[in-house]
């Protein structure tokens, strides 16, 4: 069977990176197998001419980039090596795994200052730990992109359903959907929670695998993330930060309790495997922030996070959910054991922002005593402060958002849930699978 491209959000990024006038060198960032490379690719299919060099399997090729590092002499030499021309506008060069070779890193700022006709591009796996070992890392003169799974949108487009997207656009709280399409939707939606958005399993579901093979894939990518842990044995054993990450998947949704992660590690120790995980891209924080004015950042409380893993897919394998109640139900409940319906929304949050930004999560819990009231996230849309909770049921079910928005005197609340576009005075009512159409107006 010929093998389906997914197409990316991030391949028209490229395409006008490609077409620039003035461009910096590329670093695309991101946890391994989210499809950095195989955007590079097709990316490459513009271009006359393409060199790939992929520092963990072509080791000779580390000492071109010994010496003075300058451009022209290792494009010289890349183009000898890999017997094909590298010339301004018509060849594409990728740097992939250019984390194994830190000086590549610091040529990078060379190409920008001396080659800036050249079109080039590097991406890596654990590139956070390597970006710690260049002398000087080149501010501004690099431009990074980030890299995610797929979100649910890039998930519809793979399925064929791109008309389904372009309709929803058109709809909001003051024009609800359809009520077929709504629940067609919806039936998407549970099946997206279930399978993730890593490359690989998307792949084997379209190319008409069922979802228990996919089940098996994302075991095979756990297993992989776990090998992967190895790799920072020098600094942290392995075994400890597999057992952080498990503590990540089941403490989704509260707030990240260190003691909990291990009785046999200390705070210092949990810490320092967290850290790994988020510089890893594994995991990610959602800080609490008294949201009292912009930016977000500006007020937060660095001790109090919650932790997300990367993906609902691995997350729901890892921590054993019941596979049968997210497909089946039309419980939220049901379908949020384990927190999975938060952690959709959390993600598909960052996968609607810049990929040129580093997306950061805030939720809000009330500062005070003998008081439970949460925000799962808190937004900032153009100069707003948006709360955002993840609930169904009715009006009376949003106390924390009715009490934020009293106390802040913010102007508007957002619930996201399995309901259909509707509104409830100041609170707007977003379908889980619309929630980019809601970043983006």
């Amino acid at each position: 069977m010929e093998k389906h491209f997914l197409s990316r959000f991030i391949d028209e990024e490229l395409l006008q990176w490609r077409k620039a006038e003035k461009r910096k060198p590329l670093l695309l960032r991101g946890a391994r197998q989210v499809g950095k490379t195989t955007a590079v690719r097709k990316l490459a299919e513009n271009f006359e001419h393409y060199i790939e060099v992929n520092f963990e399997e072509h080791r000779e090729v580390h000492k071109f980039f010994e010496g003075n590092l300058s451009p022209d002499e290792i494009i010289e030499n890349l183009s000898v090596y890999f017997n094909t021309p590298i010339k301004a506008s018509s060849t594409l060069i990728f740097f992939d795994e250019i984390q194994s070779c830190i000086p590549a890193i610091s040529s990078l700022r060379f190409f920008y200052e001396k080659r800036p006709d050249l079109h080039v591009i590097a991406a890596g796996s654990l590139l956070e730990f390597a970006l710690q070992s260049v002398p000087s890392f080149a501010v501004g003169r690099i431009r990074s992109i980030f890299m995610f799974p797929l979100s649910f949108d890039e998930f519809l487009m793979a399925i064929g359903e791109t008309p389904l997207i372009n309709l929803r656009h058109k709809h909001s709280p003051n024009k609800p959907l359809n009520e077929v399409l709504h629940k067609k939707l919806t039936r998407y939606l549970r099946k997206f929670m279930i399978l993730g958005g890593m490359p690989e399993v998307i792949q084997s579901y379209i190319d008409g695998e069922d979802i228990i093979e996919c089940q098996k894939i994302l075991d095979d990518l756990i297993l992989s993330y776990l090998d992967d842990f190895a790799k920072y044995k020098e600094r942290v054993p392995a075994t400890r930060i597999a057992e952080v990450f498990n503590s990540v998947v089941h403490q989704l949704g509260g707030k990240f309790v260190y003691s909990k992660a291990s009785p046999q590690l200390s705070h210092y120790q949990v810490k320092e495997a967290l850290d790994l995980l988020i510089k890893a891209g594994l995991v990610i924080p959602v800080v609490h922030t008294s949201a009292n004015g912009i930016p977000l950042g500006a007020e937060i409380k660095a001790k109090n996070r919650k932790m997300f893993t990367f993906d609902t897919g691995l997350a729901q394998r890892l921590s054993g959910l019941d596979i049968k109640n997210i497909i089946t139900s039309d419980d939220i409940e049901l379908i949020n054991k384990g927190n999975i319906a938060e952690l959709f929304v959390g993600l598909e949050i960052i996968k609607a922002a810049s990929p040129y930004e580093r997306k950061d999560l805030y939720f809000w819990q009330r500062e005070a005593l003998n008081s439970n009231a949460e925000v799962d996230f808190i937004i900032q849309k153009g100069t707003e402060i948006i709360p955002i909770e993840v609930k169904s049921g009715t009006k009376g079910s949003m106390q924390s958002l009715n009490l934020f928005l009293n106390e802040k005197k913010s102007a508007k609340g957002v619930r996201i849930s399995l309901e259909n576009f509707a509104a409830y005075q100041n609170i707007e009512v977003i379908p889980m699978y619309a929630i980019r159409d809601f970043i983006y107006t």
